[in-house]
């Protein structure tokens, strides 16, 4: 949605964002208009699979869209938008464009809404019963309308390649992934890389450390003994420090776009590193967690771009085996560096701007 938002203000264009000010400021500057919705805090759920579905839309996604319904109306009415950009989950921007007539463009930054996996049982029925609860709590009860996607556009930051021959969504546009300046990226230990080794980073990300297990000890036991010819790079997420191999560089997180170019595989959740590796055609191993994250790992299975494992289940030896067929099997890589110039030439964020001024101006 950054990426997005710099393409819209470097072509001229008025770009006001609505969210928690605290998250956004340090991420579009001083300048940049922000009309707040406050933050509030939700339980951090365990669940995974349906269980975990339930989890989200229940005790976040649902009671998310009910805090912010008020804000989003406020800032619709006082900017007068052309066009209103809503992620996926934000209910509110869709619903609140929809009752004053707004054009809004959905975002999908994920896949599992687009590409639901096969054995989510019941999955629709329950996502329609949310979808009918979050309407009528927006006072639209009357109204045929499924907020998850906008009938004007609906931007999926991905290509055929990922998503093979899945029925979309009407009006939807696959622009690749959108990766623009991240101002707030952290420091990186340069001084302990060695350019004469091939690199690996280890993440989960920030949010679900907790749901992992001994992933990192696994993961720790498979990259110790190659030392001599790769190091790896950790990010902790929350792990404690003697769980890393001595010869690794460890940080609590790392500036994602420097860091891919010069990696060789990634191990990860699926999360939004996926896009990122991706751009830069590095191949993975993806041990999803969340039923989201299966998805996509499903998608980069099947292109051909990575391997996927159970984060939970894997053993050391198919950890090991998983990890040398990405560092060493070439096709991984080619496959990867294939799906990299899909998102080139879908165009990214600027694409996606593009789509939306289009919008705008309503053709």
């Amino acid at each position: 949605m950054l990426a997005i938002g710099q393409e819209l203000a470097r072509a001229g264009h008025e770009v006001v964002w609505c969210g928690p000010e605290n998250v956004l400021r340090p991420l579009v500057g001083p300048d940049a208009t922000v009309h707040p919705t406050g933050a509030r805090a939700y339980r951090r759920y365990d669940e995974a699979g349906m269980a975990g579905v339930r989890a989200m839309w229940d005790g976040y996604l649902i009671p998310f869209t009910r805090f912010t319904l008020g804000p989003v109306d406020e800032a619709v009415l006082e900017h007068k938008p052309d066009v209103v950009v809503t992620e996926q989950y934000a209910l509110a921007g869709a619903l609140v464009a929809h009752r004053h007539g707004v054009p809004w463009a959905t975002l999908c930054t994920g896949t599992l809404e687009l590409t639901p996996p096969a054995d989510l049982v019941g999955f629709e029925d329950y996502l329609a019963d949310k979808m009918a609860q979050a309407v009528a709590m927006a006072g639209l009860s009357d109204e045929p309308i499924d907020p998850r996607f906008s009938p004007h556009l609906v931007i999926a930051l991905m290509t055929p390649g990922l998503v093979g021959d899945a029925v979309l969504p009407d009006r939807c546009v696959l622009t690749g992934a959108a990766l623009g300046t991240r101002p707030n990226a952290p420091d990186f230990p340069w001084h302990l890389w060695d350019p004469d080794r091939r690199h690996v980073l280890v993440t989960v990300g920030t949010l679900v450390g907790h749901m992992i297990g001994d992933f990192y000890d696994r993961a720790a036991a498979v990259l110790a003994p190659m030392a001599d010819e790769v190091q790896a790079v950790f990010v902790t997420s929350g792990v404690a420090a003697e769980s890393f191999p001595d010869n690794a560089i460890t940080a609590e997180l790392v500036p994602m776009l420097d860091l891919m170019p010069k990696l060789d595989a990634v191990v990860c959740h699926a999360g939004g590193a996926v896009n990122e590796a991706l751009t830069f055609g590095v191949p993975m191993v993806v041990a999803p967690v969340r039923a989201e994250q299966v998805a996509l790992a499903r998608q980069v299975a099947r292109s051909g771009a990575g391997i996927e494992v159970s984060i939970l289940d894997v053993t050391v030896a198919e950890l090991d085996a998983a990890v040398r067929a990405v560092l060493d099997e070439p096709d991984y890589r080619r496959h990867a560096r294939r799906i990299g110039a899909e998102f080139a030439a879908a165009g990214g964020a600027a694409a996606a701007a593009a789509h939306l001024v289009e919008l705008a101006s309503g053709t």
